[in-house]
């Protein structure tokens, strides 16, 4: 038998840094009214229920066709949300004008960063981690793309950058072959760099 999808989104949205204060509502009062709607079989409370973007994917009608194709299922979410090892997790995800994104994580009354653009947290799904990937070569951050590595690949880029760091501590005592505009040198603990001149200056071309 199939078992309904629960999914309970707490949308948070920022206004400034003002001294107002309000009141976070308990996402556990949510789930009371997502149960009882659900074991009612009242497809208009689900829709009105669901996000934005989830009311965009699908019409009111659509769910009224799923609630009366699903009532049994619904019946049977209804009581594992009011089971008493149930936990209720409330999350919002906030998005600025650049694309940037912060995940937050609701706790004892307040709200808790879980990532946040520069910040990578822990990726909870392979696409996050991807997401995450892609977010810190975008703006070219080295401190970043450190972060969402796995400590192995981590720990051994970072080795291999110190190794060429300290081979390249005297530059002036190794040898250059040069020939034209380009130029190569081998590093002592067996890097190679290879150099380009490009409008008569030196520049990096490519080093392993």
């Amino acid at each position: 038998m199939r078992t309904a999808p629960v999914l309970f989104t707490l949308l948070v949205l920022g206004a400034g840094t003002g001294c107002a204060t309000s009141t976070v509502p308990d996402p556990r009062d949510a789930a009371r009214v997502y149960a009882d709607a659900a074991e009612r079989g009242d497809a208009d409370r689900i829709y009105d229920m669901m996000t934005t973007e989830a009311q965009k994917a699908r019409s009111r009608d659509d769910v009224r066709h799923m609630v009366a194709d699903e009532r049994n299922e619904l019946s049977d979410a209804a009581k594992a949300v009011r089971a008493p090892q149930t936990r209720v997790q409330a999350t919002a995800r906030l998005r600025f004008d650049d694309g940037e994104e912060s995940a937050l994580e609701l706790k004892e009354g307040r709200f808790w960063v879980t990532s946040a653009g520069a910040l990578p947290g822990g990726a909870r799904t392979p696409e996050e981690a991807l997401d995450q990937l892609r977010r810190v070569l975008a703006r070219r951050s080295y401190a970043g793309l450190m972060r969402v590595l796995s400590p192995q690949t981590r720990a051994m880029i970072e080795q291999d950058l110190r190794s060429l760091v300290l081979g390249l501590e005297k530059p002036d005592t190794l040898t250059v072959q040069a020939a034209g505009d380009t130029a190569t040198v081998e590093i002592p603990n067996g890097h190679h760099v290879r150099m380009r001149r490009d409008g008569g200056v030196w520049r990096i071309d490519d080093f392993d």
